[in-house]
């Protein structure tokens, strides 16, 4: 996949919406009260609002909301087993 497909699924103004929700997973990652199982939730509904108040309140801006979520998330995950996996490695003597 090419940055100019990336960018047809996903408007690129809302790159800030995929930090700020990496930052507040990483924050409620971090929360004793917040369930792991409800991070996804409240990170999807989080770039949900930020993106209906960045491009105002349409159907696309919803979908485009939940992509800058799942890609907050996926991104994460990303980083998170690539560390996982090298340290597997090292540990076996790979």
């Amino acid at each position: 996949m090419t940055w100019d497909q990336l960018n047809a699924f996903l408007d690129p103004q809302l790159a800030i919406v995929v930090a700020a929700c990496w930052v507040i997973g990483s924050m409620l990652k971090q929360t004793p009260r917040v369930p792991n199982w409800s991070i996804v939730y409240l990170v999807t509904a989080a770039a949900i609002a930020f993106t209906l108040a960045l491009t105002g309140f349409t159907a696309l801006a919803v979908l485009q909301g939940i992509l800058a979520g799942a890609l907050a998330v996926f991104g994460h995950q990303l980083i998170k087993q690539a560390r996982n996996g090298a340290d597997h490695d090292q540990s076996m003597g790979l």
